[in-house]
């Protein structure tokens, strides 16, 4: 009898050894460091903070001197990817909308020379003369108005300060013919919109400049061009309105957009719809371990999917781009609300396949008119689509360390989507994930 029961307790403690050793097996970090669950059905695994999906947006990582990306931050681990829209398609969309702007008012008969100079000025607020994205549109306003000078084999970007005899080595004078007419095209003027605090792409700065310039150049400015809506509308309400001088922005901002009916000259949308679906999708796809295309190029099973119109993928850099499409008098009704989801991917996912899982989100600054009225309303749309549960974190604009100061109990969240003060400072973010 005693024989027996020994028996019994042996086998009993054999089992339940067995169960431990599985539990532990399944809930075992992968790497340095502990880590969010995650894992489908009752397979669950500790996940180590560098092995979480991470996504870069808005800002790309990338030497803000050279522009060549950063691809060590492009790669921290296979989950790691970009969202952002082509820059380059953008500017030159940019600059193409001016010049037919300018075309078709000269052909309708409306002078856009006020001062009869033979000369169309123009000024352009630059946002970040360290910022991919700014570059790319100063070169693309320069190129489409043939004012742009080739620097290293690329256009020159450098702000002029003020260039009201055409003698700037940054920028050339162009030329524009439309019909028997032909005008000279000059940069009047050009500054990094920078505050005293640091922060660039300023607004206030923006609405500052304008007036020093109009004081200077008076009925010489023609044209007002801006990196973003922000500094644009800045302009446009300080002064170019008042003056009836087209001003024109980037990012589709509803204000900007509006203020087409009284004569700011267009804008560019950069499709936030798409890119804010997309920095929360690659997550979603990542989180669930299905392949990164679902419900991007590929239909999900709720029926989401991006045409090849609006979005594209380099492979190379793992980066996504929505396209570009100009807002202007003949379609800006169709822009008026810039908080809109995308219908194509706006159906609910299954809570039951896509169970919740928790994201920390940054936005480099608070203040940023697109990134807080536009980008960030449209997240909070796609994170309920999506079920993430998606905590916010607002920058100052200035500094790194006001962001990543607050990057902590990283065990709390399972992905993690990133929004840069500065291009370079991937390795400020990455350095504490991999701790």
């Amino acid at each position: 009898m005693k024989k027996a029961l020994a028996l019994a307790l042996a086998a009993a403690l054999s089992l339940s050894l067995v169960a431990c050793s599985s539990s532990n097996e399944g809930s075992s970090a992968s790497g340095s460091g502990a880590g969010s669950t995650s894992g489908s059905g009752n397979e669950a695994t500790e996940v180590a903070n560098k092995d979480k999906p991470l996504v870069w947006f808005n800002r790309q990582p990338s030497n803000s001197s050279t522009g060549e990306l950063d691809m060590t931050a492009l790669s921290f681990n296979e989950d790691t990817y970009y969202v952002g829209f082509d820059a380059n398609q953008g500017a030159e969309l940019q600059g193409t909308m001016i010049v037919d702007y300018i075309t078709k008012a000269v052909e309708s008969g409306k002078e856009i020379d006020r001062n009869g100079d033979g000369v169309i000025g123009y000024v352009l607020a630059i946002g970040d003369i360290g910022h991919n994205d700014s570059i790319a549109r100063t070169r693309g306003v320069r190129s489409a108005l043939g004012t742009a000078v080739e620097k290293d084999g690329a256009i020159d970007s450098t702000p002029v300060g003020t260039n009201v005899d055409g003698k700037s080595t940054f920028v050339k004078d162009g030329t524009l013919t439309i019909g028997d007419k032909t005008y000279t095209v000059r940069e009047l003027a050009s500054q990094e919109m920078k505050n005293s605090a640091g922060a660039t792409w300023d607004a206030s700065t923006a609405g500052n400049a304008i007036n020093t310039w109009s004081a200077s150049f008076g009925d010489q400015i023609d044209i007002v061009a801006s990196n973003n809506d922000g500094m644009g509308m800045a302009i446009f309400n300080a002064w170019s309105q008042a003056n009836g001088v087209p001003t024109f922005g980037y990012d589709a901002n509803s204000d900007a957009v509006a203020a087409i009916a009284n004569g700011y000259g267009g804008t560019i949308s950069q499709h936030a719809d798409v890119q804010a679906y997309l920095t929360l999708r690659v997550l979603r796809n990542a989180l669930d371990g299905v392949d990164i295309d679902t419900g991007i190029g590929t239909a999900d099973e709720a029926g989401n999917v991006l045409s090849s119109d609006v979005f594209k993928y380099d492979e190379a850099t793992r980066s996504y781009y929505a396209l570009n499409v100009a807002v202007t008098a003949e379609n800006y009704k169709d822009f008026t609300d810039s908080t809109v989801t995308y219908a194509p991917v706006s159906n609910q996912l299954d809570a039951k396949d896509h169970p919740t899982k928790n994201v920390w989100l940054n936005i480099y600054n608070s203040a940023d008119n697109f990134l807080s009225a536009t980008y960030q309303p449209l997240l909070e749309k796609y994170d309920d689509l999506l079920n993430l549960n998606v905590e916010y974190i607002g920058g100052d604009g200035q500094t790194e360390g006001n962001i990543t100061n607050r990057l902590t109990n990283l065990e709390n969240y399972d992905a993690f989507a990133i929004n840069m003060v500065k291009t370079d400072n991937a390795a400020s973010y990455t350095g504490i994930l991999a701790q």
